[in-house]
């Protein structure tokens, strides 16, 4: 096979080795439009993974670039003047020339044919003379661009911009991780050590601190001795230099491009590296992506029949292994694109956050790298909480107002679908029951329904006569009796969702018989199966609020010790709010605020009623996944600000399900970001929610100050005693059991203790 590889960095050279070892008489020719020397940048961070997977496909040129690695161990963070170092963290550095070296020597000893200062104008100048074409020209791919219509590019520009640099400072002893604050806000610098000399130093800030700065308007020189001022604290009086000296001016910066393509073929020309896919710097997977991705390729063009069912293989494979590495890439550049919202953190909260930005990082497995750390860590947490304890961050206690839970888990309200005629039954005592009994610190209601015409299906709950409280008020006294758990009442109106089947049977759509009237903010249903609602009128809104305001009341008659207005999912309240289902033109509809309204106008109302020692909580869809045609995280920012000022002590930051068009990006505790950006922005409390599954996430979330409680739905369906458990596989041995099931405890404590005894011994 004659090959062309369009690009003579890592992903090129390392394709073209791969070819050469799975077939020597594959003619293989790399094309380089510099010189063999040239390169844009400093070091490369590659993992252990990212190696053994090398050692597999060519033990001689790994072993080559093992040789010239420096390791270090150490992650050091400098903020607010102080230096915090976690330890653990194993990773290698190697000098990017001298990796090209050792990949250029490798090639040409298998028989590739290098071709240097060759510029490359089209693809379709290779295509036809030879076989296979790969396009590994980089992060700025002319290739990619050329055939852009098949291979459908995505491109996410981001905020920040970076400059590659390097320096004799020795950083020797730790990956560095250097914030100062400037008169034009915050610049940081990723620093780390790639040979016995020379030292990486990548500067970034955000696009307003550059401008503010000029650097758009400084030599090379000028950009190098400013970024030298910032940091010279840290370099000890060793100069910062470039090696971009074929780059002019201000294009020494970047602006990160996030790129993903929807094909990596087309004809005979593949994509490999940076052209097909990025990897953010701030995870040091770009090369690993590489290197990978040539491995695959090479692979399925030796082991698949066809050179269409070679690329078809490995485009499926590459692209789930792409995504989820750019899952994690994202949440890293995220973090650094808003790290002023953490400045203000305590230097160990601050490095804590840092290292479990990605969640590639979690709360135990950091405990494996460096305990000592996470230790003192824990005893910060637990200090800021009011005790003296090296517990779990999901243990320490949390306080609202006169309400006082004993631990920040909390039983997400899930709906049951049980009730009859609104009111709860045998079923929601022993529901509730058992799970206030499994050890969390809060337990919500279900939503309960502020009217009859307000459920969502004839199997939800309310509150509004007199059946209704006294049952709920069996339920709660039963929970403040037999357990240390306190409840909350989440009340609701279904809106233009109501009067619909069950979840188990065809869920969302419309009773079979027997639907009654539905109301909303707008006469839109919400799909072509549903009723159309009437759009509310004044006289509507008096009568709704004042359900609220009764349901209120009955509450904390019931003993409710907390309340929450369901301002979520696109029921009523939230169908004001957001604007796929909101097209008011009167003072109810149009701008945020006219929005808003309404929905302010009802919480007033109960907290009117509230007694001031109980606390008040709203829950919010953050985010639409409906783009700018829907309610933004941006938007949720001002929504939580609202709510807050206008009496919520904490805000339940929930996302999505306004509309059936939208389009949700799931994942691990996927909406947690959207708590993380209004706890920090607006300085106010907030609860995490969505796919948190393990005791991992909730203290990873507690810990790095994502949130304040952490809400936790289907493991509480799986497990009422999920706290308990969780406690017990953590070693945790001061949670309170209920006392008729302590020697059930003591069993699972001690068959615990053993299976720790046997990981230990193994």
């Amino acid at each position: 096979m004659r090959v062309a590889c369009l690009g003579g960095g890592p992903a090129g050279l390392y394709f073209a080795i791969s070819m050469k070892l799975r077939n020597p008489d594959h003619e293989v020719t790399v094309f380089e439009r510099n010189k063999a020397d040239d390169t844009f940048g400093w070091g490369v961070v590659l993992s252990d993974d990212a190696l053994d997977n090398m050692q597999k496909n060519d033990p001689q040129s790994t072993q080559a670039i093992r040789d010239s690695f420096a390791y270090w161990d150490d992650i050091a963070v400098v903020h607010k003047g102080e230096r915090t170092v976690s330890g653990g963290h194993g990773f290698a550095g190697i000098g990017r020339m001298q990796m090209l070296l050792v990949l250029q020597a490798r090639a040409l000893e298998l028989g590739v044919k290098l071709q240097y200062e060759t510029i490359v104008e089209s693809a379709e100048d290779y295509r036809k003379d030879y076989d296979l074409v790969v396009a590994t020209d980089g992060i700025n791919s002319l290739v990619r661009a050329e055939y852009e219509p098949h291979f459908r590019p995505d491109i996410d520009t981001r905020i920040c911009k970076f400059i590659w640099l390097g320096t004799r400072q020795k950083f020797d002893d730790a990956f560095t991780f250097i914030f100062e604050e400037t008169e034009h806000g915050l610049v940081w610098v990723h620093a780390y050590q790639f040979d016995d000399d020379m030292a990486t130093v990548i500067v970034e800030c955000r696009n307003e601190t550059w401008d503010k700065f000029g650097f758009a308007e400084m030599s090379k020189a000028e950009t190098i001795a400013k970024c030298e001022e910032i940091f010279a604290a840290h370099l000890g009086g060793n100069a910062l230099v470039s090696n971009a000296d074929h780059l002019r001016g201000s294009a020494v910066w970047m602006n990160f491009p996030r790129v993903i393509c929807e094909k990596w073929h087309h004809k005979n020309v593949a994509l490999v590296g940076d052209a097909a896919a990025t990897g953010h710097f701030s995870i040091g997977s770009g090369s690993r992506l590489a290197f990978d991705s040539a491995i695959s390729l090479a692979t399925y063009l030796h082991s698949e029949p066809t050179m269409e069912a070679a690329f078809e293989r490995y485009q499926d494979e590459r692209r789930v292994e792409v995504l989820r590495l750019q899952s994690a890439a994202r949440n890293s550049l995220e973090w650094f694109e808003e790290v002023a919202r953490y400045i203000g953190y305590d230097p160990v909260q601050f490095n804590y956050a840092l290292l479990t930005r990605s969640q590639r990082i979690s709360h135990e497995n950091l405990r494996l790298r460096d305990p000592e750390f996470v230790a003192k860590a824990e005893r910060w947490f637990n200090k800021q909480a009011g005790i003296e304890s090296d517990r779990r961050p999901m243990f320490a206690p949390f306080s609202l107002r006169n309400m006082d839970l004993k631990n920040r888990i909390v039983v997400s309200p899930m709906a049951q679908y049980r009730a009859v005629e609104g009111s709860p039954t045998d079923w929601h005592l022993v529901h509730y029951g058992e799970r206030a009994k499994g050890g969390a610190g809060l337990v919500f209601s279900e939503m309960t329904c502020v009217s009859a015409e307000g459920r969502i299906t004839p199997g939800c709950p309310g509150l509004y006569a007199p059946a209704h409280e006294a049952a709920w008020k069996r339920i709660v006294d039963f929970a403040h009796a037999e357990s240390g758990a306190k409840m909350c009442c989440q009340l609701g109106h279904a809106g233009r969702k109501g009067s619909t089947q069950v979840g188990w049977e065809d869920a969302d759509k419309p009773l079979k018989s027997g639907n009654w009237p539905l109301v909303s903010a707008s006469a839109l249903p919400w799909s072509s199966e549903n009723a159309t609602p009437r759009e509310m009128d004044r006289a509507d809104m008096g009568r709704v609020r004042e359900q609220f305001v009764s349901a209120t009341k009955m509450a904390d008659r019931a003993g409710f010790d907390m309340c929450e207005l369901h301002a979520a999912h696109g029921y009523l309240i939230s169908s004001f709010i957001t604007p796929v289902s909101n097209n008011r033109t009167d003072e109810y509809g149009g701008s945020l605020e006219n929005r808003l309204r309404y929905p302010l106008e009802v919480f007033s109302a109960m907290c009117a009623v509230w007694p001031e020692g109980k606390p008040m909580s709203v829950r919010i869809s953050a985010n639409d996944w409906m783009g700018d045609a829907g309610i933004t995280p941006e938007e949720a920012v001002e929504i939580a600000r609202a709510f807050s000022e206008a009496g919520a002590d904490i805000i339940d930051i929930s996302a999505g399900q306004t509309t059936p068009e939208a389009k949700p990006v799931y994942g691990r505790m996927f909406q947690t970001p959207f708590s993380d950006r209004i706890r920090n922005e607006l300085g106010i409390k907030t609860m995490a929610v969505g796919n948190i599954s393990e005791a991992d996430h909730a203290n990873s979330i507690l810990m790095a100050g994502r949130a304040d409680l952490v809400c936790l739905a289907r493991p509480h369906l799986a497990d009422p005693y999920w706290t308990l458990h969780a406690a017990t596989a953590l070693g945790d041995r001061q949670e309170a059991w209920p006392r008729p099931y302590e020697a059930g405890r003591d069993q699972a404590w001690r068959l615990a203790d053993k299976e720790m005894e046997q990981v230990v011994r193994v």
